[in-house]
């Protein structure tokens, strides 16, 4: 036990002195292990904090699925229902009903009925001068082409669904540049008394990734099978595009990075084994096998990538962050399952660049090294 000991300790010391004989290079080494354990964390925690907060983004743009009655047909009853307990959290589901009503002049015009804190939150990129409030009579949300026509100066209009007339107050006006400039919108609960409409539309925000929002497709046509559901492509197709185009720029870094750091640390570690051949010459005349020399380059490779990742790591979630602040306006959660990735990579690194200066080594003759050929 106290041979083993002392073995130990001796190892150690060993181990000590070959960072304090040439602390330059083994410093340069570590630093090059912190700058690219850094930068990966930096990237890894960047693109993962980025992937949640685009995905956040996109929902801003409104639905990304929208289901439809078949052949042009009213969803059916309690259909918002049955779709619910399938949507993953942070989705949003609001019905639309259309029906076509006629001003005094007998100009034919579409209506619709929503729920107005619910399109609130699907469409929040809608241009709308004031909301109205559903619980007031009359209330109404008005295209703004259709404003000049029947509201020119925010006063009430009327609109007639088969002759019977309603009174609407105007003044609240939307501005998208698309379809919906053309519409008045009404409180559902107004909109089916007058017309006796269901619900025609569901347009969804659904939470996740592209993978998840295909399982979700598919989960809703199961359901709804007498519905249909189809995503809007161009939402779904540009999430993807800025996911795959973030992902394979992370992927592109890294792995410039690694390679540099791999080569920079070889160039190092070979340096300084070829500085101190003498130093192992004279551990394998007093006996030390290629196993003990092999064990102790890797233990300090081992012990430099630990250090180094941890450091990396640290530094790599502080960039992220003031990255995230100065470009996104908004912070990142720290990634804790980066950790263990970058630190056993920093290893994986340390240790692969130290395959030449061990090959270096076992040619290493003791006898012909200490005679100085």
């Amino acid at each position: 036990m106290k041979a083993g000991g002392q073995r130990r300790s001796m190892f150690l010391r060993m181990l000590l002195r070959a960072w304090l004989v040439q602390p330059g290079r083994m410093a340069l080494a570590f630093l090059a292990v912190v700058i690219a354990a850094s930068i990966v964390s930096t990237s890894f925690n960047l693109y993962l904090g980025s992937q949640t907060n685009l995905l956040s983004e996109f929902r801003n743009y409104g639905a990304n699925v929208i289901v439809t009655g078949r052949d042009g047909g009213q969803l059916p009853v309690a259909a918002l229902d049955r779709m619910q307990p399938l949507l993953p959290p942070g989705s949003l589901a609001v019905e639309f009903s259309y029906a076509v009503a006629r001003t005094h002049r007998g100009q034919a015009v579409v209506v619709a009925g929503v729920d107005f804190d619910k399109v609130r939150q699907l469409n929040s990129w809608w241009s709308v001068n004031h909301w109205p409030r559903a619980d007031l009579p009359g209330a109404s949300l008005l295209g703004s082409r259709l404003a000049p026509m029947l509201s020119p100066k925010g006063e009430s209009f009327e609109l007639s669904f088969d002759h019977r007339s309603i009174q609407l107050a105007g003044g609240s006006v939307l501005r998208t540049g698309g379809d919906e400039d053309q519409r008045v919108y009404l409180p559902m609960q107004e909109f089916i008394g007058r017309t006796g409409v269901r619900t025609s539309v569901i347009e969804i925000a659904v939470n996740g990734s592209p993978e998840e929002i295909t399982a979700t497709l598919r989960e809703l046509s199961a359901a709804l099978p007498e519905a249909d559901v189809r995503p809007i492509q161009q939402m779904v197709d540009a999430e993807a595009r800025v996911l795959d185009k973030t992902h394979g720029l992370v992927a592109a870094c890294s792995t410039l990075i690694i390679i540099t750091t791999v080569l920079c640390m070889l160039s190092t570690l070979t340096s300084w084994v070829l500085d101190r051949r003498k130093d192992f010459a004279v551990m394998k005349a007093l006996g030390a096998s290629d196993r003990l020399v092999n064990l102790f380059f890797a233990a300090q490779a081992g012990i430099m990538g630990v250090l180094g990742g941890c450091t990396g790591f640290l530094i790599g979630v502080g960039l992220a962050q003031w990255i995230a602040r100065v470009n996104f306006h908004a912070g990142i959660a720290t990634r804790p399952a980066v950790f263990p990735a970058i630190v056993l990579g920093s290893i994986a690194l340390a240790l692969a660049a130290t395959v030449v200066p061990l090959s270096l080594l076992h040619r290493v003759e003791p006898a012909a090294m200490l005679r100085g050929e």
